[in-house]
């Protein structure tokens, strides 16, 4: 069965969470912080993570850019009483998966964990390490663009976004399909925060005037080359 590392500081939720997840069959580790959610993960490896925000020793926020150091993989949910669009934005760029607002119903949590741990076994083509896009050369496993010499590191969301842009470059990008391929779903609100990790996309590119991403109105966004 599928395992999942529930990391929650508040002891009553995260015990109801486990054995909510147990009684349906998964197997559950818990921690009660970031730093010992961190250990777990290194220890046991497991399918998905999903983790508070606001917890001593290492915040959630922390806690997902270790992990993208070391498994740029593994799905992540937030679990968070925040829901201002600065702090969304941050976690998805951060390498968060999905983010889930208290209070959660456990049947939406399960849905959630679900659709990532299927979304994850799904088998993309193998991307080759290092793209060309114009001018420039997208590092993807490094997450850096390089243009002239000059490396810029980039998020792990905004490597995941500029990866699939690239796939289907000349041609339209659907906004509804990356938001459920990178989001979870296509709500107005993660509509809002795809569009940040656009506008950040193009001034990364704004060096070449050969390379743009342009809306489709009502359709997607294009990556001409």
């Amino acid at each position: 069965m599928p395992t999942v590392l529930l990391i929650e500081d508040e002891l009553s939720l995260g015990m109801i969470v486990r054995d909510s997840l147990e009684v349906r069959g998964f197997t559950v580790l818990y921690a009660a912080d970031g730093e010992e959610g961190f250990g777990l993960f290194k220890q046991h490896k497991p399918d998905i993570l999903v983790a508070d925000i606001m917890m001593p020793r290492l915040d959630g926020f922390s806690l997902a850019e270790r992990i993208r150091q070391i498994d740029a993989e593994v799905p992540i949910i937030f679990l968070t009483a925040r829901s201002q669009t600065a702090d969304v934005v941050r976690g998805f760029e951060l390498g968060g998966n999905d983010y889930l607002k208290k209070p959660f119903s456990i049947d939406e949590l399960i849905v959630r964990i679900k659709s990532l741990l299927n979304r994850n076994r799904s088998l993309r083509p193998p991307t080759p390490d290092r793209l060309p896009i114009g001018s420039y050369q997208f590092d993807y496993p490094k997450q850096k663009l390089a243009w002239n010499g000059k490396e810029t590191a980039i998020s792990h969301r905004e490597a995941e976004l500029l990866k699939r842009l690239y796939e289907q470059r000349n041609q339209v990008l659907e906004r509804s399909a990356v938001l459920v391929d990178l989001w979870g779903d296509d709500s107005f609100f993660n509509g809002r925060s795809l569009d940040v990790f656009i506008t950040r996309l193009r001034r990364y590119l704004k060096d070449d005037p050969q390379v743009q991403i342009v809306n489709v109105r009502g359709v997607g966004y294009k990556l001409i080359v």
